[in-house]
């Protein structure tokens, strides 16, 4: 009979580490710019009527934020001009007036999206791409 309590005990305690491995969280942290082409930002910073960095990559599944430290209201979208359908989740980005911050979607899947302010399509600092990996 002990043999069986021991045993018992036994499948309890691995059943329970497994569940805490299991459910157990990780946690990822996002590198600052340093530079380089394409940037591990998940900020991109208007200011001086241009977007900073212009080129970012992410891993699936994150968002990228837009900032708008400029004195004009700036709308950001997603390529192409006025469609605005490559990348449907920067769309969420929208209206951003001067101070405010705002998050695209969730970028699910892997591929390469254009950015623009809609206000302002032709103007190549406030273009850029954002590469989700």
């Amino acid at each position: 009979m002990r043999h069986l309590n021991i045993l018992a005990a036994v499948v309890a305690a691995a059943i329970a580490t497994a569940f805490a491995v299991s459910c157990g969280s990780s946690s990822s942290s996002t590198t600052s710019p340093t530079g380089g082409t394409p940037s591990n930002a998940t900020t991109i910073i208007i200011s001086n009527n241009a977007a900073s960095p212009q080129n970012i990559s992410v891993p699936r599944g994150s968002q990228v934020s837009f900032t708008n430290n400029d004195s004009r209201v700036h709308e950001m979208d997603s390529d192409p001009h006025p469609e605005h359908t490559d990348c449907p989740e920067l769309n969420q980005i929208g209206f951003l007036n001067p101070g405010q911050t705002r998050q695209s979607g969730n970028l699910n899947t892997a591929r390469r999206c254009g950015f623009h302010d809609h206000g302002n399509p032709e103007s190549a600092a406030l273009k850029g791409t954002i590469t989700i990996q």
